[in-house]
């Protein structure tokens, strides 16, 4: 289905787009009841008393997940307060990562085998364990940062934005991975590659972060 909430929010799903379904398919002609049940997190985008001018429906709001709609209908359209709200357990943040890195994390991961052949260029196998494997794990280290983000740690960072909160992430973990590579960065060339991830891993990691705006209930 659709993100009611974001659709709510941008008019997709709201006062003008209910009342011109319910008059195309002539609602009122199809049902005997005159109640047309909403979902909750639809309600910003909708004005009830406006629907039931214009259709002589009666928007009523159901729960927040659909597991209870037969509770819901069961109790007379009467909702409790567990499940007028909205939970962000930890399984419930498990499910984001697949769900939104699936357009771009099988892209990203195939980037890992061909920096690492990139980095033989030059000096063979030799500097492709140098150098070539710092960058194929300093992608796969953003493309992780964001499940580990999504998971534990959005809550807790600072920051409302989604992608400053991505950056200090993927800056604290530049920082650390730079720290480990021993000797890269002696010369000149190893300098401007060790500046390079400390620009491109907070960047990556932002990008992605910005992914779960529309995937959590705080945005």
């Amino acid at each position: 289905g659709i993100n009611v909430w974001c659709a709510a929010g941008k008019r997709t799903f709201g006062t003008a787009a209910l009342i011109g379904r319910v008059q195309k398919v002539q609602l009122d002609k199809l049902v005997k009841h005159r109640t047309i049940i909403l979902p909750q997190l639809g309600a910003s985008g909708v004005a009830a008393h406006q629907v039931q001018k214009a259709t002589g429906f009666r928007v009523t709001y159901g729960p927040i997940r659909a597991y209870a709609i037969p509770l819901f209908l069961s109790t007379g359209l009467q909702v409790s307060e567990e499940i007028r709200r909205m939970q962000f357990t930890l399984r419930d943040r498990l499910v984001l990562p697949p769900v939104e890195l699936t357009g771009t994390f099988t892209m990203r991961l195939l980037l890992c085998p061909l920096l690492f052949l990139q980095g033989r260029s030059g000096e063979g196998w030799a500097n492709a364990v140098t150098h070539g494997l710092l960058s194929a794990l300093a992608i796969l280290l953003a493309i992780l940062l964001v499940v580990l983000y999504a998971t534990h740690l959005a809550p807790w960072l600072p920051g409302r934005a989604f992608s400053i909160t991505g950056l200090w992430l993927g800056a604290a973990v530049a920082v650390l991975l730079l720290l480990t590579t021993g000797d890269a960065g002696t010369t000149l060339a190893g300098r401007f590659a060790m500046l390079a991830w400390l620009l491109l891993i907070p960047a990556l990691s932002a990008f992605l972060a910005m992914h779960f705006t529309g995937a959590s209930t705080y945005t």
